[in-house]
């Protein structure tokens, strides 16, 4: 039996015995919610923030004014509240989730992301702190009670474990993380350049320029 839907909006039903019209209603389509509430409480955004419409923002998240998260990023605010600063972006594939108060963990763990940092692709971020002007590179891990530093660069594939502090100023990397070297000032200055960058680009991506 063949199915085909006729310009009227009726369908057409063919057999070997003959054929039968019947009338025809389309189903509408499910709608994807990539910002969404959890229990009442709704992602804040500020001024020109960008979300890939593959991404998804839960809960108790602050976006900063011109913010950028590109695709497949989970940003999942139902635990402890997420906050992520002015001109910072989250690439594609990154995962940033807290831990909630309970007797193992008197206070829980938020995630605090300051102004103009980026973080690369693939990144975990789990109940940390990422200061002003620092860069997490691709498949890092930064976990519980970590505090980057402003002016930070952990290297690609590193692991930050619960608590560590990194210190201002260096480049870090390893697992466990390490301190390798001073950054220059070209690599500091890079950091600027690096959110200003990925903040026109979100421009592009949203049709302004």
């Amino acid at each position: 039996m063949d199915v085909m839907t006729p310009p009227s909006g009726l369908i057409l039903l063919t057999h070997n015995w003959g054929s039968v019209i019947l009338p025809f209603t389309e189903q509408p389509k499910a709608k994807i919610m990539n910002i969404r509430p959890f229990n009442d409480i709704h992602p804040q955004l500020g001024n020109h923030v960008f979300i890939d419409d593959s991404a998804v923002v839960t809960g108790k998240v602050i976006l900063g004014d011109d913010a950028s998260v590109w695709p497949c990023v989970s940003i999942r605010g139902d635990l402890m509240p997420i906050k992520i600063g002015d001109r910072s972006n989250i690439q594609d594939g990154s995962v940033l989730h807290t831990t909630h108060a309970s007797e193992y963990c008197a206070n829980g763990f938020a995630l605090t992301i300051g102004d103009d940092v980026t973080i690369g692709h693939n990144v975990t971020l789990h109940g940390c702190t990422i200061q002003d002007q620092s860069l997490i590179g691709m498949n890092a891990v930064v976990l519980d009670g970590a505090i980057v530093e402003k002016n930070v660069l952990v290297a690609a594939g590193s692991v930050v474990g619960p608590g560590k502090v990194l210190e201002s100023g260096y480049l870090w990397l390893g697992n466990p993380i390490r301190k390798a070297r001073p950054l220059t000032e070209k690599e500091i200055r890079f950091f600027l350049y690096s959110a200003h960058h990925y903040v026109k680009l979100k421009n592009q991506h949203q049709g302004h320029n």
